[in-house]
Order: structure tokens, then C-alpha cells, then sequence
């Protein structure tokens, strides 16, 4: 077999450059762990081994079910030097779409955190299961006691540039998640995409608080390895956590949702810590409130930029950059990072000019391979010769990307993205339950929160507090309603389907009226 590793892109080579250029720089701090790029690498090669020696060859998918961690991050570019594909499972998803997405992948081993156990392990027992954190208390393996004894040497195995290196799962409108396989060649040219857009330097110090099993936080982490950053993990969200990490390690680079940066900007003890270090926030999912960036702008001094992107099309695809932040304001995404042509698309593929309302549209490297046995859906995105974001948007007289709606349901809510069919569906198993809509509503700390309107069936008693407990029990976190009213009628079609925007326009203001009245 001929291995090309003259002129491959492959994610792996990353950590092994860096390593070249800084071998005794901190990479990756978390807690009072400390791994110098060196440390990383060696790491990686190991367990990259450990998959090879143990019958592991390309296609094979591992799977990670956990948070941020020096060992997920030591997982995620060992499988990428293996040459084989790293299957992000968010944590917070009920078990049957973790099941589903396990029986999609055909994944035989899972990387499972302990804080995920009495959760998760007895429904996954039929899988290879290693444990994150070496924990005495549990009796499968560790995850870093499995491959201690391997080799540190590089592995050589045979990666193409257009192979899928990772599958990542998101869901649509028609509640399945689907699975974004994404090539070695979409996340490298992200990264230095981001390093390049961003300005990013070795000298960076960032939070890595984001979950690496989204694609926006891996982009970043992906990019300021490339780059020979020192990254310091952290593992959710806490403010005055937060403020005195910032404050201890210098953190210069924050990427984070913008509810994030109100709760450092409104906490009661903001005063008490010193965020002077942070140079460069980047957020992403929603606008931030012109009042709030204005105060974060003064307050930090420090830049803000916008990223947007999707799964599909590896991140950042646009980004709203700083000089332009308090010069125009709205629902800016600002124009194409440097690997994408970006344009506007009516239904029949013609483009359109400035100010006239159409579908972004966009093509480039980091376009997805497709999605996982689904060739009718990568289809309907690669219309006419571009990959179709389902979002509607147009340009400003500036060049300047708005953003104006998406043509599909999903709610994005804290960062997470929540398919409204599928909470749907769920509330619908109530017994109680006749019909029911699921729509996101503007709010101020989720963005748009997951609300539901049920009619009851007749003579039925029924509670918010039953609906919610319900579907704490049958959905992942995120995806539980934020409120729960009662209808007697929904408005539909002459068809039968329930106008979802009729329902959002007539109570945009809802949660306003709720904060008033609370």
C-alpha cells in the first residue's frame, strides 16, 4: 500500500507541526492537568496506535459521548491520526437518539465520561465501552489505561485529503438527526481559515468552553492548535468561575454565546475580577442586544466578532467582524470568510442582487461530504452547483450579509439546535394530549426558547408541570419546553397543517410579558 504523506491534508499532521515548531509550549491546560505539544502528541500517536494494533482500519467509526476534557481532545486527533472517523455524541440527547445515531455509525467502541454512567451504560453495553477520568469507582476500563503501553512513534497509515474524518450529527425538521460527514481536508482549511479571519497568534491564551462536540468550538480548537496556542479547558459554564479563570490565566480569546457574555457583564460581582487580558470575544448562534455589546465593548475593550456556519459547511462560513460590530446593527452575519464564495438564490437558482430576499447559498472546501445514507437530502442541498444553507437572507448596499429567517423549524435555543418535530412527537405519546405545535420564541437568555401549545383532549385535566416532567423523561435537556400553554385551536391550513408562523407571530412577545409580569 502507498501512503501519502508528502502532500496530504489530514487533521492529525496538525499536532505533530506544532510539535515541531513549540515541543515544550503548554498545549492543553485542564484543572491540574498540563500537556506540552510534545505530551499531546505523543499521546495521540499512542492511542492512534492502540486503534490500529487492535484491528481498527479506515471507515471504522469511534464514537465519544462526554464533555470538554484533555482526554476527549487526546481522543479526537488520535482517531484522526488512525486515519479513521470520530462520531461526537452530545451528552444531553435522550438514550434512543444516542442508540440511533450508534446503529447509523455502526460504531463499535464508545468513549463514554463518568458522569454520563448510570445514564448511559446499560443501554450501551453491547459496545466496547472506555471511561474518560480514571475513576477507581468504576470497573470498566480507563480510557488512558488502554493504550499506556503503546508506541509514541507516528502512525503510518494511508489518509486521502477528501476522506471523512469525523461524522456529526444534527438535527432537522424531520426529527432524525442526520449525520454531516466532514473530510480532513473542510476542518484543516477551516482552521486556518479562523487563524487567518480572526488574526489568531501562538501567543493566544483561550477558553475552550464551548463543547468540542459541536463544530463550532472545534474549529476553534482545531484552529489554535494549528496555530501553537496554549488552550485552557473548561467543562460548562459557570460566571464567577469563569471570571476568576480569565483572571488567573490571562485568557486573551473567549469564544462563547452571547447570554454568556451578559452574565459576565451583568454579574454582581463583575467589579471583583480583573478581565482586562480579553483582546478577542467571538460569539455565535444569535445577535447580541445593542445595549449589552455596547457595554461588553467598553467593558472588556476588547474586539467582538461574529461567527456564523453550519455543521454542514464547517465554520466559520461568514463572520460579522469588529470594525463593523457598532456600525451597523440587526441580524448581520457580515461577509464570507476566505475559502467560500457566498451568494443569494430565489427557488428556481438565479441569483439575487442586493436587498432582495433569497436563500444563502455557498461553496468551497469545507462543503460536507454529504450526509450519512442519506442521498436524497445531499441532493436537495447541492442544487444548482451550491450548497443550500436553508437560511433566507440578502446583502446590504455595504456587501454586508443580513440575515433575515430560516425556511425550516429548528430552534436554536442556547446553542443547541432542536428539531420541533421531535418534541412533537414526543408530547404527542401524552395520553392527554389531542394536538400540539412546538415553536422557538424570542428570549433574551435562550435566543428563542422551545415553546409548546397543546389542546387537551375533552374533559382532560392537564398540567404545564405534567408536560414538562414528561418530557424531561423522554427528551434530552436542551429540548424540553420552556413554557407550556393551553389552546382550544391552532391555526391550520385548509389542508390540515398547523401555520407554525402564525402561531410564532402571534406570540412573539410572550416572554416579555412574562418577565413583566414575574
Amino acid at each position: 500500500m502507498i501512503i501519502n504523506e508528502m502532500n496530504r491534508v489530514a487533521i492529525g499532521d496538525i499536532i505533530r507541526r506544532t510539535t515541531a515548531r513549540f515541543p515544550e509550549k503548554v498545549a492543553i491546560k485542564d484543572r491540574d492537568i498540563q500537556l506540552t505539544y510534545k505530551q499531546l502528541n505523543d499521546l495521540c500517536n499512542q492511542y492512534a496506535n492502540h486503534l490500529l494494533n487492535n484491528g481498527y482500519k479506515k471507515g471504522d467509526c469511534i464514537a465519544t459521548i462526554a464533555g470538554n476534557s484533555y482526554e476527549h481532545i487526546i481522543a479526537i486527533y488520535g482517531i484522526a491520526k488512525a486515519g479513521l472517523t470520530w462520531v461526537p455524541i452530545n451528552p444531553m440527547i435522550s438514550i434512543e437518539e444516542k442508540k440511533y445515531i450508534l446503529n447509523e455509525v455502526k460504531a463499535s467502541t464508545i468513549l463514554d465520561d463518568p458522569l454520563f454512567l448510570n445514564k448511559d451504560s446499560e443501554h450501551l453495553q453491547q459496545h466496547s465501552l472506555f471511561y474518560f477520568d480514571n475513576n477507581s469507582s468504576i470497573s470498566q476500563q480507563s480510557f488512558l489505561s488502554a493504550f499506556v503501553n503503546e508506541s509514541s512513534n507516528e502512525p503510518r497509515v494511508d489518509i486521502q485529503d477528501r476522506d471523512t474524518a469525523q461524522i456529526m450529527f444534527t438535527s432537522g425538521t424531520t426529527g432524525n438527526p442526520k449525520g454531516v460527514m466532514i473530510s480532513h481536508l473542510s476542518v484543516y482549511m477551516s482552521s486556518l481559515t479562523n487563524i487567518i479571519e480572526i488574526n489568531l497568534s501562538p501567543q493566544d491564551k483561550p477558553t475552550i468552553m464551548m463543547p468540542i462536540f459541536h463544530c463550532a468550538q472545534h474549529t476553534f480548537l482545531t484552529s489554535f492548535l494549528n496555530i501553537g496556542a496554549t488552550n485552557v479547558v473548561i467543562n460548562g459554564f459557570d460566571p464567577e468561575s469563569l471570571m476568576a479563570l480569565i483572571e488567573k490565566e490571562r485568557i486573551n480569546f473567549m469564544f462563547a454565546l452571547p447570554m454568556m457574555y451578559k452574565a459576565l457583564l451583568y454579574h454582581p460581582k463583575r467589579a471583583e475580577y480583573n478581565l482586562s487580558s480579553l483582546k478577542t470575544c467571538v460569539y455565535a448562534m444569535a445577535p447580541i442586544d445593542r445595549e449589552s455589546l455596547e457595554k461588553a465593548i467598553q467593558e472588556f475593550d476588547a474586539d467582538f466578532h461574529l461567527g456564523t456556519g453550519q455543521t454542514e459547511m464547517y465554520p466559520a462560513t461568514m463572520i460579522f467582524k469588529s470594525e463593523e460590530q457598532l456600525r451597523r446593527f440587526g441580524s448581520y452575519w457580515g461577509t464570507s470568510s476566505l475559502i467560500n464564495d457566498t451568494a443569494i438564490m430565489d427557488d428556481e437558482g438565479n441569483f439575487l442582487t442586493n436587498n432582495q430576499v433569497g436563500e444563502i447559498v455557498h461553496r468551497g472546501p469545507n462543503v460536507m461530504n454529504g450526509y450519512l445514507n442519506n442521498k436524497e437530502a445531499t441532493e436537495q442541498t447541492r442544487r444548482s452547483g451550491w450548497h443550500h444553507t436553508g437560511d433566507l437572507g440578502y446583502w446590504d448596499e455595504d456587501g454586508q450579509m443580513v440575515f433575515v429567517d430560516r425556511k425550516k423549524d429548528v430552534i436554536k435555543t442556547g446553542g443547541e439546535n432542536v428539531a420541533s418535530i421531535k418534541v412533537e412527537q414526543t408530547i404527542l405519546n401524552h395520553h392527554k394530549v389531542e394536538n400540539v405545535v412546538v415553536v422557538g420564541l424570542p428570549h433574551e437568555k435562550w435566543n428563542e426558547a422551545v415553546t409548546a401549545f397543546i389542546i387537551p383532549k375533552k374533559d382532560a385535566e392537564l398540567t404545564k408541570e405534567e408536560i414538562i416532567i414528561f418530557c424531561k423523561r423522554n427528551l434530552g435537556s436542551f429540548q424540553v419546553p420552556k413554557d407550556v400553554l393551553f389552546v382550544d385551536e391552532l391555526p391550520m391550513t385548509s389542508t390540515g397543517k398547523i401555520q407554525k408562523h402564525k402561531v410564532r407571530s402571534m406570540h412573539t412577545a410572550h416572554y416579555k410579558q412574562v418577565n413583566k409580569m414575574g
